[in-house]
């Protein structure tokens, strides 16, 4: 029998001090891994169309361009660099709003931007004779919407090292880098893989 001075333990009690710690280290494991490999971003605009639409739901890579201490800047290793035609999350430099948008140029680059389509290092990405308006970012292609105008045009200008210009493909209705200026390639959280959920249509695979 237990002693009259030493205290009885519950079996709760037990169970609690036995199975807390692998249970808080387990979501400790689940936050860090949330914050440093996958996570996804709700799109809340249509400053993307016609790739993303409103609601749109995105599977976002966190480790593209990196691994960081978690809820922090600071970086542990280095992987990749954001490339032109990806679609990137990243934070604003206005007002650090995360944002989803393409990169339309890097640093080295000398890019101008003339009624909506880009020119870069001299070269109009713009295909002729496909119907519609699409840009050629390598092997990606990518279609416009450019129902509203092109928006601001932007002067020709050198995209510095480790700076980058981000635009949206409704080049008519999108706050971007005409707005907020070029984004430091800290800024970047990771890259965009695809749209795993879509409005009225639930679960879809829509590759970016």
């Amino acid at each position: 029998m237990p002693s009259a001075t030493a205290p009885v333990r519950s079996r709760p009690h037990r169970w609690l001090r036995r199975e807390l710690p692998p249970l808080l280290l387990m979501l400790a494991l689940l936050v860090v891994a949330r914050s440093s490999f996958a996570n996804h971003y709700h799109v809340p605009s249509g400053s993307m169309e016609p790739t993303l639409v409103p609601g749109d739901r995105v599977l976002v890579d966190m480790s593209a361009y990196g691994l960081r201490v978690p809820f922090s800047g600071i970086e542990l290793v280095q992987r990749g660099r954001p490339r032109p035609g990806e679609v990137v999350v990243f934070k604003s430099p206005r007002d650090g709003t995360r944002l989803i948008k393409r990169v339309a140029a890097v640093g080295g680059q000398r890019v101008a931007l003339v009624d909506g389509r880009l020119q870069v290092d001299g070269r109009a990405l713009a295909l002729a004779g496909v119907d519609g308006d699409v840009e050629h970012h390598g092997a990606r292609l990518v279609r416009l919407d450019l129902g509203d105008g092109g928006g601001p045009d932007i002067a020709p200008l050198q995209v510095p090292p480790g700076m980058v210009l981000v635009l949206g493909d409704h080049r008519g209705a999108s706050a971007d880098g005409r707005w907020f200026g070029l984004v430091p390639e800290q800024a970047f959280y990771g890259r965009a893989l695809g749209v795993y959920w879509r409005r009225g249509q639930g679960p879809v695979w829509q590759r970016l």
